[in-house]
Protein backbone atom coordinates (compact mmCIF):
# COMPACT_ATOMS: atom_id res chain seq x y z
CA UNK A 1 0.00 0.00 0.00
CA UNK A 2 2.94 2.89 0.52
CA UNK A 3 4.54 1.29 -2.75
CA UNK A 4 1.27 2.70 -3.92
CA UNK A 5 0.88 5.97 -2.71
CA UNK A 6 4.58 6.88 -3.32
CA UNK A 7 3.89 5.88 -7.38
CA UNK A 8 0.94 8.03 -6.91
CA UNK A 9 2.84 10.60 -5.51
CA UNK A 10 5.46 10.27 -8.07
CA UNK A 11 2.82 10.44 -11.12
CA UNK A 12 0.80 13.59 -9.47
CA UNK A 13 4.08 15.25 -9.26
CA UNK A 14 5.02 14.51 -12.57
CA UNK A 15 1.65 16.09 -13.56
CA UNK A 16 2.43 19.00 -11.63
CA UNK A 17 5.85 19.64 -13.11
CA UNK A 18 5.33 18.99 -16.35
CA UNK A 19 2.12 21.51 -16.53
CA UNK A 20 4.21 23.80 -14.36
CA UNK A 21 7.27 23.78 -17.26
CA UNK A 22 4.30 24.62 -19.53
CA UNK A 23 3.02 27.31 -17.54
CA UNK A 24 6.50 29.19 -16.99
CA UNK A 25 7.45 29.21 -20.91
CA UNK A 26 3.88 30.92 -21.29
CA UNK A 27 4.15 33.12 -18.57
CA UNK A 28 7.31 33.95 -19.95
CA UNK A 29 6.98 34.08 -23.62
CA UNK A 30 7.82 37.88 -23.81
CA UNK A 31 8.27 37.07 -27.33
CA UNK A 32 5.70 35.83 -29.92
CA UNK A 33 7.33 34.70 -32.64
CA UNK A 34 6.68 38.29 -34.97
CA UNK A 35 8.85 39.74 -32.17
CA UNK A 36 11.23 37.09 -32.34
CA UNK A 37 11.70 38.08 -36.10
CA UNK A 38 12.60 41.56 -35.28
CA UNK A 39 14.60 40.94 -32.17
CA UNK A 40 16.64 38.49 -34.34
CA UNK A 41 16.80 40.61 -37.63
CA UNK A 42 19.64 43.40 -36.68
CA UNK A 43 22.18 40.57 -35.86
CA UNK A 44 24.85 41.08 -38.47
CA UNK A 45 28.11 40.58 -36.40
CA UNK A 46 28.49 37.13 -35.63
CA UNK A 47 29.63 37.16 -32.29
CA UNK A 48 26.50 39.57 -31.45
CA UNK A 49 24.43 36.72 -33.24
CA UNK A 50 25.86 34.42 -30.15
CA UNK A 51 24.47 36.23 -27.74
CA UNK A 52 21.29 37.78 -29.76
CA UNK A 53 20.12 33.53 -29.58
CA UNK A 54 21.04 33.08 -26.06
CA UNK A 55 19.09 36.22 -24.43
CA UNK A 56 16.16 35.43 -27.15
CA UNK A 57 15.77 31.75 -26.18
CA UNK A 58 15.64 32.33 -22.22
CA UNK A 59 13.50 35.12 -22.90
CA UNK A 60 11.00 32.93 -25.92
CA UNK A 61 11.56 30.13 -23.54
CA UNK A 62 11.84 27.61 -26.62
CA UNK A 63 14.94 26.95 -28.41
CA UNK A 64 12.56 26.07 -31.17
CA UNK A 65 11.26 29.08 -31.81
CA UNK A 66 14.60 30.66 -32.04
CA UNK A 67 15.39 28.30 -34.54
CA UNK A 68 12.55 28.12 -36.52
CA UNK A 69 12.89 32.11 -36.77
CA UNK A 70 16.30 31.99 -37.68
CA UNK A 71 15.77 29.85 -40.56
CA UNK A 72 12.36 31.77 -41.82
CA UNK A 73 15.06 34.84 -41.42
CA UNK A 74 17.36 33.49 -43.51
CA UNK A 75 15.17 32.70 -46.69
CA UNK A 76 14.23 35.67 -46.75
CA UNK A 77 17.66 37.18 -46.61
CA UNK A 78 17.14 38.97 -43.99
CA UNK A 79 20.37 37.56 -42.15
CA UNK A 80 23.34 36.16 -43.82
CA UNK A 81 23.57 31.76 -42.80
CA UNK A 82 27.10 32.80 -41.31
CA UNK A 83 25.26 34.60 -38.34
CA UNK A 84 22.10 32.56 -38.30
CA UNK A 85 24.87 29.45 -37.21
CA UNK A 86 25.84 31.81 -34.03
CA UNK A 87 22.60 32.53 -33.26
CA UNK A 88 21.42 28.37 -33.10
CA UNK A 89 24.74 27.73 -31.11
CA UNK A 90 23.57 30.67 -28.81
CA UNK A 91 20.01 29.31 -28.63
CA UNK A 92 21.84 26.10 -27.62
CA UNK A 93 22.93 27.86 -24.25
CA UNK A 94 19.59 30.02 -23.71
CA UNK A 95 17.41 26.44 -23.29
CA UNK A 96 19.37 25.59 -20.45
CA UNK A 97 17.28 28.50 -18.30
CA UNK A 98 15.04 26.26 -17.59
CA UNK A 99 17.01 23.41 -15.78
CA UNK A 100 18.55 25.94 -13.70
CA UNK A 101 15.15 27.98 -12.51
CA UNK A 102 13.88 24.34 -11.81
CA UNK A 103 17.10 23.51 -9.66
CA UNK A 104 16.49 26.83 -7.88
CA UNK A 105 13.36 24.96 -6.47
CA UNK A 106 15.61 23.26 -4.21
CA UNK A 107 17.13 26.29 -2.29
CA UNK A 108 15.94 25.39 0.80
CA UNK A 109 17.59 22.42 1.36
CA UNK A 110 21.28 22.68 1.39
CA UNK A 111 22.63 19.17 0.32
CA UNK A 112 19.49 18.49 -2.37
CA UNK A 113 20.39 22.21 -3.94
CA UNK A 114 23.83 20.88 -4.16
CA UNK A 115 22.98 18.31 -6.01
CA UNK A 116 20.21 20.11 -8.62
CA UNK A 117 22.06 23.37 -9.01
CA UNK A 118 24.79 20.71 -10.23
CA UNK A 119 22.24 18.35 -12.31
CA UNK A 120 21.55 21.49 -13.90
CA UNK A 121 24.36 23.48 -14.51
CA UNK A 122 26.50 20.88 -16.41
CA UNK A 123 24.23 21.27 -19.55
CA UNK A 124 25.17 25.14 -19.12
CA UNK A 125 29.09 23.98 -18.35
CA UNK A 126 29.01 21.25 -21.57
CA UNK A 127 27.09 24.04 -23.98
CA UNK A 128 29.61 26.50 -22.97
CA UNK A 129 32.63 24.55 -24.08
CA UNK A 130 31.20 22.99 -26.90
CA UNK A 131 30.67 26.84 -28.30
CA UNK A 132 34.14 27.58 -26.57
CA UNK A 133 35.42 25.29 -29.23
CA UNK A 134 33.02 25.59 -32.32
CA UNK A 135 32.08 28.97 -32.35
CA UNK A 136 35.66 30.62 -33.18
CA UNK A 137 36.60 27.30 -35.58
CA UNK A 138 33.31 28.11 -36.93
CA UNK A 139 34.24 31.81 -38.08
CA UNK A 140 37.85 30.96 -39.02
CA UNK A 141 36.76 27.81 -41.01
CA UNK A 142 33.06 27.98 -42.18
CA UNK A 143 33.05 24.54 -41.64
CA UNK A 144 30.04 24.14 -40.52
CA UNK A 145 28.18 26.01 -43.19
CA UNK A 146 30.07 24.21 -45.78
CA UNK A 147 28.98 20.57 -44.48
CA UNK A 148 25.19 21.51 -44.08
CA UNK A 149 25.28 22.94 -47.73
CA UNK A 150 26.79 19.88 -49.35
CA UNK A 151 24.04 17.96 -46.96
CA UNK A 152 21.64 20.55 -47.82
CA UNK A 153 21.73 20.21 -51.53
CA UNK A 154 21.94 16.06 -50.91
CA UNK A 155 18.54 15.90 -49.34
CA UNK A 156 16.60 19.18 -50.77
CA UNK A 157 14.27 17.01 -52.42
CA UNK A 158 13.15 14.51 -49.85
CA UNK A 159 10.24 15.45 -47.91
CA UNK A 160 9.68 16.04 -44.08
CA UNK A 161 6.69 15.07 -41.95
CA UNK A 162 5.61 16.22 -38.20
CA UNK A 163 6.11 14.79 -35.10
CA UNK A 164 3.40 14.28 -32.49
CA UNK A 165 4.23 14.95 -28.74
CA UNK A 166 1.00 12.67 -26.97
CA UNK A 167 2.37 14.28 -23.62
CA UNK A 168 1.91 17.95 -25.27
CA UNK A 169 -0.79 17.41 -27.19
CA UNK A 170 -3.69 15.76 -24.82
CA UNK A 171 -2.05 16.68 -21.54
CA UNK A 172 0.17 19.68 -20.59
CA UNK A 173 -0.76 21.93 -23.34
CA UNK A 174 -4.49 21.77 -22.98
CA UNK A 175 -4.82 21.55 -19.02
CA UNK A 176 -2.33 25.08 -19.59
CA UNK A 177 -4.49 26.74 -22.17
CA UNK A 178 -7.34 25.87 -20.31
CA UNK A 179 -5.55 27.26 -17.02
CA UNK A 180 -4.31 30.21 -18.75
CA UNK A 181 -8.11 30.98 -20.62
CA UNK A 182 -9.74 30.52 -17.12
CA UNK A 183 -7.08 33.54 -15.21
CA UNK A 184 -7.83 35.68 -18.57
CA UNK A 185 -11.57 35.25 -17.50
CA UNK A 186 -11.10 36.44 -14.40
CA UNK A 187 -10.47 40.14 -15.88
CA UNK A 188 -6.94 40.78 -14.17
CA UNK A 189 -6.32 43.36 -16.91
CA UNK A 190 -2.76 43.63 -18.17
CA UNK A 191 -1.92 41.04 -14.99
CA UNK A 192 -2.87 37.50 -16.40
CA UNK A 193 1.10 36.60 -16.79
CA UNK A 194 2.25 37.77 -13.50
CA UNK A 195 -0.63 35.42 -12.37
CA UNK A 196 0.15 32.22 -14.99
CA UNK A 197 3.85 33.01 -13.37
CA UNK A 198 3.01 32.63 -10.15
CA UNK A 199 0.78 29.83 -10.23
CA UNK A 200 3.32 28.09 -12.53
CA UNK A 201 5.76 28.61 -10.30
CA UNK A 202 3.59 27.22 -7.34
CA UNK A 203 2.74 24.19 -9.40
CA UNK A 204 6.74 23.70 -9.55
CA UNK A 205 7.05 23.95 -6.16
CA UNK A 206 4.46 21.64 -4.92
CA UNK A 207 5.28 19.44 -7.98
CA UNK A 208 8.71 18.93 -6.87
CA UNK A 209 8.27 19.02 -3.10
CA UNK A 210 5.81 15.46 -3.70
CA UNK A 211 8.13 14.00 -6.93
CA UNK A 212 11.13 14.47 -4.66
CA UNK A 213 9.63 12.89 -1.37
CA UNK A 214 7.54 9.77 -3.88
CA UNK A 215 11.51 9.65 -5.23
CA UNK A 216 12.43 9.18 -1.64
CA UNK A 217 10.22 6.52 -0.59
CA UNK A 218 10.53 4.32 -3.51
CA UNK A 219 14.52 4.84 -2.95
CA UNK A 220 13.98 3.27 0.33
CA UNK A 221 12.09 0.25 -2.00
CA UNK A 222 15.25 0.12 -4.09
CA UNK A 223 13.30 1.20 -7.28
CA UNK A 224 16.06 3.84 -7.94
CA UNK A 225 18.47 0.56 -8.83
CA UNK A 226 15.60 -0.19 -11.62
CA UNK A 227 16.28 3.20 -13.24
CA UNK A 228 20.07 2.79 -12.77
CA UNK A 229 20.20 -0.75 -13.93
CA UNK A 230 18.04 -0.33 -17.30
CA UNK A 231 18.37 3.13 -18.74
CA UNK A 232 21.33 4.94 -16.59
CA UNK A 233 24.08 2.24 -16.23
CA UNK A 234 25.41 2.47 -19.85
CA UNK A 235 26.55 5.99 -21.20
CA UNK A 236 25.75 5.23 -24.98
CA UNK A 237 22.17 3.61 -23.37
CA UNK A 238 21.50 6.82 -21.56
CA UNK A 239 22.68 8.89 -25.08
CA UNK A 240 20.02 7.05 -27.16
CA UNK A 241 17.60 7.37 -24.11
CA UNK A 242 17.75 11.11 -24.19
CA UNK A 243 17.79 11.29 -27.97
CA UNK A 244 14.22 8.82 -28.30
CA UNK A 245 12.33 11.26 -25.37
CA UNK A 246 13.50 14.71 -26.27
CA UNK A 247 11.91 13.37 -30.35
CA UNK A 248 9.18 12.48 -28.55
CA UNK A 249 8.64 15.25 -26.13
CA UNK A 250 9.82 17.76 -28.76
CA UNK A 251 11.04 19.30 -25.90
CA UNK A 252 15.19 19.42 -24.41
CA UNK A 253 14.14 21.66 -21.63
CA UNK A 254 11.44 19.32 -20.67
CA UNK A 255 13.62 16.06 -20.75
CA UNK A 256 16.81 18.40 -19.03
CA UNK A 257 14.84 19.84 -16.16
CA UNK A 258 12.96 16.33 -15.43
CA UNK A 259 16.66 15.18 -14.44
CA UNK A 260 17.00 17.47 -11.97
CA UNK A 261 15.13 16.48 -9.59
CA UNK A 262 16.36 12.46 -9.32
CA UNK A 263 19.47 14.22 -8.91
CA UNK A 264 18.61 16.14 -6.26
CA UNK A 265 17.50 12.99 -4.59
CA UNK A 266 20.28 11.20 -4.99
CA UNK A 267 18.62 9.05 -6.92
CA UNK A 268 21.45 9.88 -9.84
CA UNK A 269 24.70 11.43 -9.92
CA UNK A 270 25.75 14.24 -12.32
CA UNK A 271 27.82 12.10 -14.36
CA UNK A 272 24.96 9.37 -14.64
CA UNK A 273 22.60 12.11 -16.10
CA UNK A 274 25.05 13.73 -18.55
CA UNK A 275 24.75 11.13 -21.41
CA UNK A 276 21.26 11.47 -21.24
CA UNK A 277 21.48 15.30 -21.69
CA UNK A 278 24.08 15.07 -24.51
CA UNK A 279 20.94 12.79 -25.98
CA UNK A 280 18.86 15.26 -25.34
CA UNK A 281 20.80 17.79 -27.45
CA UNK A 282 20.98 15.63 -30.06
CA UNK A 283 17.12 15.19 -30.09
CA UNK A 284 16.48 18.68 -30.28
CA UNK A 285 17.28 19.17 -33.92
CA UNK A 286 15.33 16.81 -35.10
CA UNK A 287 11.92 18.96 -35.15
CA UNK A 288 13.40 22.21 -37.05
CA UNK A 289 15.28 19.06 -39.38
CA UNK A 290 11.92 17.69 -40.32
CA UNK A 291 10.24 20.74 -41.06
CA UNK A 292 13.39 22.42 -43.03
CA UNK A 293 13.37 19.08 -44.84
CA UNK A 294 9.30 19.71 -45.83
CA UNK A 295 10.07 23.25 -46.72
CA UNK A 296 12.58 22.24 -49.23
CA UNK A 297 14.18 25.40 -48.98
CA UNK A 298 17.69 25.55 -49.26
CA UNK A 299 18.61 28.34 -46.89
CA UNK A 300 16.62 26.52 -44.22
CA UNK A 301 18.01 23.21 -44.58
CA UNK A 302 21.37 24.60 -43.95
CA UNK A 303 20.59 26.08 -40.92
CA UNK A 304 18.67 23.09 -39.83
CA UNK A 305 21.31 20.71 -40.35
CA UNK A 306 23.86 23.40 -38.96
CA UNK A 307 22.05 22.68 -35.89
CA UNK A 308 22.42 18.97 -36.28
CA UNK A 309 26.14 19.12 -36.94
CA UNK A 310 26.76 21.60 -34.16
CA UNK A 311 25.16 19.32 -31.79
CA UNK A 312 26.45 16.15 -32.58
CA UNK A 313 29.80 17.54 -33.16
CA UNK A 314 29.43 18.82 -29.50
CA UNK A 315 28.82 15.55 -28.49
CA UNK A 316 31.81 13.66 -30.33
CA UNK A 317 34.60 15.97 -29.19
CA UNK A 318 33.37 15.68 -25.19
CA UNK A 319 31.35 12.51 -24.71
CA UNK A 320 33.33 9.67 -25.94
CA UNK A 321 36.92 10.52 -24.15
CA UNK A 322 35.93 9.90 -20.37
CA UNK A 323 38.58 12.80 -18.80
CA UNK A 324 36.91 15.02 -21.27
CA UNK A 325 33.28 13.79 -20.55
CA UNK A 326 34.49 14.58 -16.90
CA UNK A 327 35.18 18.09 -17.49
CA UNK A 328 31.70 19.65 -17.66
CA UNK A 329 30.50 16.94 -15.04
CA UNK A 330 33.81 18.23 -12.15
CA UNK A 331 32.63 21.75 -13.30
CA UNK A 332 28.99 21.50 -12.22
CA UNK A 333 29.82 19.69 -8.91
CA UNK A 334 32.35 22.29 -8.14
CA UNK A 335 29.89 24.78 -8.68
CA UNK A 336 27.00 22.93 -6.93
CA UNK A 337 29.40 23.00 -3.87
CA UNK A 338 30.19 26.57 -4.04
CA UNK A 339 26.81 27.48 -4.87
CA UNK A 340 24.92 25.86 -2.12
CA UNK A 341 26.96 27.43 0.69
CA UNK A 342 26.54 30.97 -1.27
CA UNK A 343 22.81 30.77 -2.60
CA UNK A 344 22.65 34.07 -3.85
CA UNK A 345 25.34 33.02 -6.01
CA UNK A 346 22.84 30.50 -8.11
CA UNK A 347 20.35 33.60 -8.29
CA UNK A 348 23.39 36.02 -9.70
CA UNK A 349 24.51 33.12 -12.46
CA UNK A 350 21.12 32.84 -13.77
CA UNK A 351 20.83 36.14 -14.10
CA UNK A 352 24.08 37.01 -15.61
CA UNK A 353 24.23 34.33 -17.97
CA UNK A 354 21.07 34.36 -19.43
CA UNK A 355 20.33 37.82 -19.20
CA UNK A 356 22.67 40.83 -18.03
CA UNK A 357 25.58 39.55 -19.82
CA UNK A 358 23.68 38.89 -23.39
CA UNK A 359 22.14 42.24 -22.97
CA UNK A 360 25.36 43.97 -22.05
CA UNK A 361 26.92 42.44 -25.35
CA UNK A 362 24.23 42.94 -27.60
CA UNK A 363 23.68 46.73 -26.77
CA UNK A 364 27.55 47.30 -26.97
CA UNK A 365 27.44 45.83 -30.47
CA UNK A 366 24.27 48.04 -31.76
CA UNK A 367 26.27 50.91 -30.25
CA UNK A 368 29.45 50.21 -32.75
Amino acid sequence: MKHLRSIGGLVLGLALFFISIELLGDALKIFDKAKVDEFLSPAKNPFVGLFIGILATTLAQSSSTVTASTVALVGAGTIPVAVAHPIVMGANIGTTVTNTIVSLAHIGDREEFKRAIGGATVHDFFNIIVVAILFPLELLTGFMDRISEVFAKTFQSVGGLDLASPLKDYFTDPVSKLLSAGIGELGFAGAERWIVLILAAAFLFFGLRILVRSLKALALDQADNVIEKYIFKASWASLVFGVGVTILAQSSSVTTSLAVPFVATGALSVAQIFPYICGANIGTTFTALLAALASGKIDGLVVALGHFFFNVTGVLIVFPIKPVRNIPVWLAERFGEIASRYRILAIVYTLALFYAVPLAVIMIGRLF
